[in-house]
């Protein structure tokens, strides 16, 4: 059996999907390193909602794929930019989704962190008006609800601080009063423009060297109340330096959806844990690496990850933050949920080639759990392209 697939030259061409998946089970904890997915949000597909509308979330669908992520060993980082926020999920539609994911954490044991930002703020016609004072108010806010959710806090980077921040000091005074009264030790997260564009210069400074410098006194100032770095800049030396350049005890976590397995293993000066949206379709692939690698099978742990760059790349390729579409394509094709819409009708942002190339690369590495749904899947949004079997 064959699927017509379009290429990116807008040609059909006839592609067979394996029959069976990847045989992938679940297992004991991971020992050597600590493995967060970024999970994706399930939109209510019955809602009456435009684009500008607050995010409508099938919270039931939402959970359960949390759940999934659970019971392979990851952890969730909720609330990020993999759930769309910023992008079609609010401020309060992430407060609920915390609240809830938290409560589900703490009922099945899953490890969580979730995203503290500033979107309470919303930009308007000049901009964003607001002084540091609102902008570390609304990160307090934040902050607060998430540690009394029962969960760890990242600490996001924020697009109305980057948009007033006058200087690195500014930076150095916001994220030093927010380390100051955390109560438990937080995740930074750095996002670079490719993920958001209105994220340019953070840290006081379009120069990297220089903006890298202002992160690293950040770091320096507060060491116990950072529990590790998020990296998303897709520059895995950059990662490899600032990771060799931690005060001792805090963490390296991984953003770097291009380059994810050699940061993970690591050399023999150190390693990155993981922190990744691309975990999220990878979700059990993934943990069976990791156990792998937990034997101190290296090559036995690239020899499973390796093979998921292609397709990593290929969802975050630019414009890179519509990678999410990508990834709710690969949840509906494996039958984490029955459609393919999602908030903000983001569904929208790739085109049919990409979604084709997304099922052919994800088919090959065995990920559908159930191939012949995917397969199914795959030809109905084909006919609504008008592409007849």
């Amino acid at each position: 059996m064959t699927i017509q697939l379009p290429g990116a030259d807008g040609v059909l061409k006839a592609y067979s999907p394996r029959t069976e998946p990847l045989a992938l089970t679940t297992g004991a904890p991971f020992t050597s390193r600590t493995v967060f997915s970024a999970a994706h949000v399930v939109a209510d597909p019955f809602a009456d909602v435009s684009p500008d509308s607050p995010a409508a979330v099938d919270w039931d669908a939402t959970l359960a794929f949390r759940r999934h992520l659970w019971s392979h060993g990851l952890g969730v980082a909720e609330a990020m930019d993999t759930a769309q926020r910023g992008m079609g999920l609010d401020w309060a539609g992430a407060a609920e989704l915390i609240r809830r994911s938290a409560a589900e954490a703490k009922a099945v044991g899953g490890l969580i962190a979730c995203g503290v930002g500033t979107d309470q703020l919303s930009a308007t016609e000049i901009g964003y008006p607001y002084s540091l004072d609102e902008i570390r108010t609304a990160y307090e806010e934040q902050l607060a609800l998430v540690e009394q959710a029962g969960s760890q806090a990242i600490l996001m980077a924020s697009r109305a601080l980057a948009a007033v921040a006058k200087s690195p000091e500014d930076y150095l005074e916001v994220y030093g009063h927010l380390l100051r009264q955390s109560a438990e030790p937080v995740i930074l997260h750095w996002l670079g423009p490719m993920f958001d564009p209105a994220l340019e210069g953070y840290w006081g400074s379009t120069d990297l060297d220089a903006a890298t410098h202002t992160f690293l006194e950040v770091i320096a100032a507060h060491p116990d109340k950072v529990d590790g770095i998020k990296v998303s800049l897709l520059d895995a030396q950059r990662e490899i330096d600032i990771r060799r350049r931690l005060p001792r005890g805090v963490r390296c976590y991984t953003g770097d959806d291009f380059n994810y397995p050699e940061l993970i293993a690591g050399d023999d000066q150190g390693f990155s844990h993981a922190l990744l949206g691309i975990f999220d379709p990878l979700g059990p692939l993934a943990a069976e690496a990791v156990r792998v690698l937990d034997t101190g099978n290296t090559d036995g742990f690239r020899e499973l990850l390796d093979p998921t760059v292609e397709l990593s790349r290929h969802l975050f390729q630019t414009p890179t933050r519509f990678y999410k579409t990508g990834v709710v394509f690969l949840a509906w094709l494996s039958g984490h949920q029955e459609h393919f819409a999602m908030v903000g009708g983001l569904q929208s942002a790739r085109s049919l080639p990409h979604f084709a190339r997304a099922y052919e690369l994800a088919d090959g590495l065995g990920l559908f759990p159930d191939p012949a749904l995917a397969e199914t899947r795959m030809k109905t949004l084909l006919s609504l392209y008008g592409v007849t079997q």
